[in-house]
């Protein structure tokens, strides 16, 4: 979910940070690496969010293991082999690595299922094995904890996370959003759905100190059939930097705009 965005917006921001620096002096000492980071961060974290799903639709049903996982080129294996809960994955990126849709994954991701995802108060945990994407070191464990009452939700929660970037920098991560989807519950077809980050809040902290927060301040709409969130604000907040990302009023396409000090940059995603 979003990872395009993410890593495109990121690299966007750096410039409008540059720009506003004519418009507003405030701006000009703001070390904005770690808004490059935290959108780099949150995109590994719904990659493989998405990929633990895509295991547990795949191997939870009494499937072999050692089959190729869908759309990705990573082997999944169970280890230990049983039929009872718990049941651990291991994905496996090889060392070399290989490359899906132009991301280059190595190393393994270690997922964990205490119960079906479906399954109201099941978690999935998914934790990185000397893992890498696109160069760019990630370790730390994600718990998707499903908390559903009466429609489908569950909250993503990163602990121990670190980031070492191409460049060696080192940004450590940690935060819980809630996800609920709100369309397409009682159907059996994907392309109906649609899902919303309703709450949460992520910080990165890089070595020196610096420190961004992105918070949800209007729910992040995300449909199924839309290769984009469509919907929705992040409050952006570190030391001088005080933002906010608006994805748009609901249209499938790649358009959104940054806002600070009233001045508002258009984001092509």
């Amino acid at each position: 979910m979003k990872k395009n965005f993410y890593l495109s917006a990121a690299f966007t921001l750096t410039c409008f940070l540059f720009i506003s620096c004519t418009k507003e002096d405030s701006l000009s000492a703001t070390d904005n690496s770690s808004v490059v980071a935290s959108a780099s961060i949150d995109a590994v974290n719904e990659m493989d969010i998405q990929t633990g799903t895509q295991v547990s639709f795949d191997k939870l049903t009494a499937k072999k293991t050692g089959k190729s996982l869908t759309s990705s080129c990573g082997t999944v294996t169970m280890d230990p082999i049983t039929s009872t809960f718990p049941k651990t994955f291991y994905v496996d990126f090889g060392t070399t690595g290989c490359v899906t849709n132009g991301i280059t994954r190595k190393g393994k991701l270690k997922i964990t299922f205490s119960n079906y995802i479906t399954e109201t108060g099941s978690t999935m945990t998914v934790e990185r094995v000397d893992y890498s994407v696109n160069g760019n070191k990630v370790a730390g464990k994600i718990v998707y904890k499903n908390t559903t009452t009466t429609v489908p939700q569950w909250t993503r929660t990163v602990t121990d996370g670190i980031f070492t970037d191409t460049k060696g920098d080192v940004y450590q991560n940690a935060g819980s959003y809630t996800i609920k989807q709100t369309a397409g519950v009682s159907t059996l077809t994907l392309t109906d759905n649609t899902y919303e980050m309703i709450e949460g809040t992520h910080t990165v902290t890089k070595q020196n100190g610096a420190k961004i927060t992105l918070t949800v301040l209007e729910p992040l709409v995300k449909n199924f059939s839309c290769d984009y969130v469509s919907k929705g604000k992040l409050k952006v907040e570190s030391t001088l930097l005080n933002g906010t990302i608006n994805y748009g009023n609901g249209d499938c396409d790649n358009k959104g705009t940054y806002t600070q000090n009233g001045i508002e940059f258009p984001i092509t995603m």
